[in-house]
């Protein structure tokens, strides 16, 4: 782990691994979105509008494990100093809004023919609209300081005060009473979910998956060329000044 820390070596692996990511993320998505639109049966109670979990579940699982991608690196950057760990919580941070944002959308529009209510202030809707938040006030700290490192500081200390918050979305719908259903496919016993439907979600949480992966790296990629620009800029500058 502490050997991706090294740039030149993270940019020879992230420009090898690039191609896999977005390939992978095209046929899981293909695959499962065929599935999810087109095999996958209707629900005997919500008939079509169920389809749209195929979206809102992926989108809702990887909201919270990228808001642990965001909180590890930025433990790792506040522990050992690494600047790299620092760019991957900054660049994951938007893609986790995005999914956080998209969730809470698909939760609305699911929710409305199936619960006759577009937004209720339940403990999981609630938990998910502060996840948001804490992505939003996480973006708008590390970019709120004339001196990069000490927004990202800040920024890395609420990330990980954030953490909180995850087990609370989790664990809502089993200590309050909420209109959300209790985990499906978490169970020791079983999935309560049958086959037809359980494919096509699987597909459809490995193609986002990979579509964050490939966002990612991208994100750092650029990151790194932006900060390895400036670095060049203030040599450049220094030596100029010298010589003058």
């Amino acid at each position: 782990m502490h050997a991706l820390a090294n740039p030149t070596r993270f940019m020879r692996l992230a420009g090898a691994v690039l191609p896999w990511t977005v390939a992978a993320a095209a046929v899981f998505l293909a695959a499962g979105l065929w599935q999810a639109l087109v095999v996958s049966p209707p629900d005997y109670q919500q008939g079509e509008t169920v389809r749209i979990m195929y979206v809102h579940v992926p989108s809702a699982w990887l909201s919270m494990f990228i808001y642990m991608v965001v909180a590890a690196g930025s433990a790792s950057f506040l522990i050992w100093k690494h600047p790299l760990a620092d760019v991957a919580a900054q660049a994951a941070a938007p893609i986790g809004a995005a999914f956080t944002a998209m969730a809470l959308a698909t939760g609305a529009i699911w929710g409305q023919p199936t619960w006759g209510t577009w937004w209720v202030w339940d403990a999981r809707l609630t938990s998910v609209l502060v996840l948001l938040f804490l992505y939003l006030g996480y973006i708008a700290l590390v970019n709120a300081f004339d001196d990069p490192e000490r927004g990202a500081r800040a920024g890395a200390v609420l990330a990980l005060a954030g953490v909180i918050n995850i087990p609370i979305i989790k664990f809502s719908v089993d200590w309050w009473n909420t209109l959300h259903q209790p985990a499906s496919l978490t169970r020791l016993d079983a999935p309560a979910i049958h086959s037809s439907m359980l494919v096509p979600l699987l597909l459809m949480v490995a193609g986002l998956f990979m579509y964050f992966l490939a966002v990612l790296i991208i994100r750092m990629q650029s990151a790194m060329l932006v900060r390895r620009s400036r670095a060049l800029g203030r040599v450049a500058r220094g030596t100029a000044g010298s010589r003058a």
